[in-house]
């Protein structure tokens, strides 16, 4: 299993906690849910899965 460790401001926190709350899911599933598209793309989702991509394809370059 891989583990992804992501840093977020306190402002998006709350909101995925909010999120989670409301739809009686923990934090990681609200997570997973966003990052796999189920919900609309941010641009800042679209930015963070753009940078991970980029820094998977370097690591496989080496």
């Amino acid at each position: 299993m891989h583990r992804l460790v992501i840093e977020v401001d306190q402002q998006l926190y709350r909101l995925l906690e909010n999120a989670a709350r409301a739809h009686h899911w923990s934090l990681e599933v609200e997570c997973r849910r966003r990052l796999g598209g189920a919900e609309g793309h941010s641009r800042y989702l679209q930015a963070l899965l753009a940078e991970l991509r980029a820094e998977d394809e370097q690591r496989r370059a080496k």
